[in-house]
């Protein structure tokens, strides 16, 4: 478990070759004092917990000491490409994709829609080739086939009256 942004910058960090940073988000929680599940036994208990993280207080504030993350692999998805590895992501895959990349020691990225080198704004390129070291190109057929973008709907619920 740990907070989003927490996440986030983790992999920014581990791309960047930052080994680590401070950060107030989970100071006082299970995150700083560790005690998490990190494994579990055949009877449904605790086989390995997290260990405590170090916590250091700076100008009166405390602060938990968070790892950057390295990847021995990265899989990423993006709208454009080149063969050269420069990328560029589509509304929301902005958000993880390309710090996935960063921290990827080797990052494979599917593209829907492969570009010749040059085809790109720089100013639009999200990933720059140097953190891709795979391209694949996607077919139309695969490329059109996103099932984890799927509308769903419910019925909506109905709410009865209580007299009372």
């Amino acid at each position: 478990m740990i907070p989003q942004g927490t996440l986030a910058e983790r992999l920014r960090a581990g791309g960047a070759g930052i080994p680590a940073f401070y950060t107030p988000a989970g100071v006082g929680t299970q995150i700083a004092e560790g005690g998490l599940p990190w494994r579990y036994d055949g009877e449904g208990g605790v086989a390995l917990a997290s260990p405590p993280k170090e916590v250091r207080e700076f100008d009166g504030t405390e602060y938990v000491l968070e790892r950057g993350i390295r990847t021995d692999y990265a899989l990423v998805r993006a709208a454009k490409g080149d063969r050269h590895g420069n990328l560029v992501f589509n509304r929301s895959a902005r958000n993880f994709n390309p710090l996935a990349a960063m921290a990827g020691r080797i990052t494979i990225a599917e593209v829907e829609e492969l570009v010749e080198p040059g085809g790109l704004d720089p100013d639009a390129v999200h990933v720059p080739g140097i953190f891709v070291q795979r391209v694949v190109a996607l077919t139309p057929e695969q490329a059109a086939d996103k099932k984890i973008e799927q509308r769903t709907v419910s019925a909506p619920a109905t709410r009865e009256r209580v007299n009372g």
